[in-house]
């Protein structure tokens, strides 16, 4: 088994709890970028089961306030989509030495790799869950999950890969339920988009509707494939199989990268 190498990098001051699974040194890395509610240690196996499929390099890291990284010096608003993207991602990929990655981004994360590779070199997108505009199905089932988190125990459940869980749930819930977000739309962040995406999403994800899928794909510049699988909003854990291969499939025919 490719042995896990853990890291800790500084960011303004801040640490960033980051891992990485070594790959073939010619081909472009997989970087992984987490839903609103996880972290390195919440991808569970998949970074493992990605790097056996591709054989590529695989990182993951926590974004600020989520598994063992510093929380941010304030707490999220509706910009931390683009911060994240614009600010904090393009630092990760230069220390790492991550050049022109294929991001492979889970619902927030998809979006913030949207984003991201609309501003900046990608050499592919693979977005699961991904979210480009707010939907009522989107705030229902998130305003469902703050009332089990104050009222159930996902609070220790969530504890299991944050260290400070209600920072993490915080600033993802207060975001996604300000008014001031109810607009927030990335289609003309996905106009930019050149490089080869993958979408992926399950079709009974009660966190968003396949429209997010049919918004970018009708928007993106590059070539696009499409998988709906069965299942929630965490595909790579509902199809675990289906996904990898489409996965590995759609990188090997990234040539060159």
């Amino acid at each position: 088994m490719t042995a896990r190498v853990d890291l800790d990098l500084e960011i303004d001051g801040l640490r960033l709890e980051a891992m990485e699974l070594p790959g073939d040194p010619h081909e472009r890395p997989l970087v992984l970028l987490h839903e609103g509610l996880g972290s390195v240690s919440a991808w569970r196996e998949f970074p493992e089961a990605l790097q056996r499929a591709t054989s590529r390099r695989v990182i993951a890291f926590s974004r600020f306030g989520h598994g063992s990284s510093d929380p941010p010096r304030a707490p999220r608003t509706p910009a931390f989509f683009h911060e994240e993207a614009l600010d904090v991602l393009p630092t990760v990929l230069s220390r790492l030495e991550a050049a022109k990655p294929v991001l492979v981004g889970h619902s927030d994360g998809a979006s913030i790799a949207l984003i991201y590779a609309g501003a900046h070199p990608a050499r592919g997108l693979v977005l699961m869950a991904p979210h480009v505009v707010v939907e009522d199905v989107t705030l229902e089932a998130i305003r469902e999950t703050r009332e089990r988190f104050e009222t159930t125990d996902l609070r220790e459940r969530l504890a299991r890969h944050q260290d400070r869980p209600e920072v993490a749930f915080r600033n993802w819930c207060d975001v996604w339920l300000d008014p001031a977000f109810a607009d927030w739309t990335l289609e003309p962040d996905a106009e930019r988009v050149s490089c080869p995406v993958l979408l992926v999403q399950g079709a009974e994800d009660p966190y968003g509707s396949l429209d997010q899928l049919d918004r970018i794909e009708k928007r993106v510049r590059g070539p696009v494939r499409r998988l709906v699988v069965p299942g929630g909003h965490s595909p790579h854990r509902d199809a675990t199989e289906v996904v990898l291969r489409e996965i590995g499939a759609f990188v090997e025919e990234l040539e060159g990268a």
